[in-house]
């Protein structure tokens, strides 16, 4: 029996000696690269730009003077008139004329498309 014993103790002692090989140490972190840069499409030449649905060239004439010297009636489906503190619709129409006056003053102070 003692052989037993000193057989499992001397198995024992193998199993936990440290002749296995360490692990290989982790590699160091990568530093993150960018990725590569993407051609963007060329502005559009000058005669394919945004075109004036709205009629805002000829409307820029309106602002310095009083909303009462709008030409009436104002279509409500293509202008759209308003104080420029007066709550209005988020909605984005190119072809709609914004017309914005000083609610005090009744001076057109912006016009814009949308």
């Amino acid at each position: 029996m003692k052989r037993f014993v000193w057989i499992g103790a001397v198995l024992l002692l193998a199993s936990c000696s440290s002749g296995a090989p360490e692990p290989a140490p982790m590699p160091p972190p990568t530093t993150p690269t960018a990725p590569p840069a993407v051609a963007l499409p060329a502005k559009p030449p000058a005669a394919a730009a945004e075109k004036d649905q709205c009629g805002l060239k000829d409307a820029q004439a309106f602002v310095g003077k009083n909303r009462t010297d709008l030409p009436a009636p104002v279509d409500p489906s293509r202008w759209r008139v308003a104080c420029t503190t007066c709550p209005v619709t988020m909605d984005y129409r190119p072809d709609r004329l914004n017309i914005l006056f000083n609610p005090d003053t009744g001076v057109i102070q912006q016009v814009k498309c949308g």
